[in-house]
């Protein structure tokens, strides 16, 4: 709390007044400098320019939160080299492997490919070999 403006009157006694006033108004003075007490937060703020990438994540999150309140589940994603045994991962399978590179010519994560833990180990590695080899490009513009 700040002392009121202007010289103190009668000795100092009013200097703490100013919390006073403040509850008799039902707390306008929070209100007056942006409060958000009765906004609910910064969610009617207006923000700065958002990136691409800011808003497919929000995106994302809007539409998990949409789903989730339906009741909806997503079904679990299942590794394609352990479903099927006939699939073999090599380096020089390249139309295999580019099932697992993005357009922009990086690995896709477990997450989003569904591979396990071992067959996305040995994919890195069958990646890394057909770059260096020149099967594959490290980046989009070599595509």
């Amino acid at each position: 709390m700040t002392a009121p403006s202007g010289p103190p009157r009668g000795g100092g006694a009013d200097i703490g007044s100013g919390g006073d006033r403040d509850r008799e108004r039902g707390g306008d003075r929070d209100r007056e400098r942006g409060g958000d007490r009765e906004r609910g937060g910064d969610r009617d703020r207006p923000r700065g320019a958002w990136s691409v990438k800011a808003r497919l994540r929000a995106a994302a999150r809007k539409k998990a939160r949409r789903a989730k309140q339906k009741g909806m589940f997503q079904r679990r994603k299942v590794c394609r080299f352990c479903a099927d045994k006939s699939a073999v991962l090599e380096y020089k399978e390249v139309k295999t492997l580019r099932l697992f590179i993005s357009e922009t010519g990086k690995m896709t994560p477990r997450r989003i490919s569904g591979t396990c833990a071992k067959h996305q180990r040995k994919l890195a590695v069958c990646i890394k070999r057909a770059r260096h080899i020149a099967f594959l490009p490290y980046a989009a513009g070599h595509m």
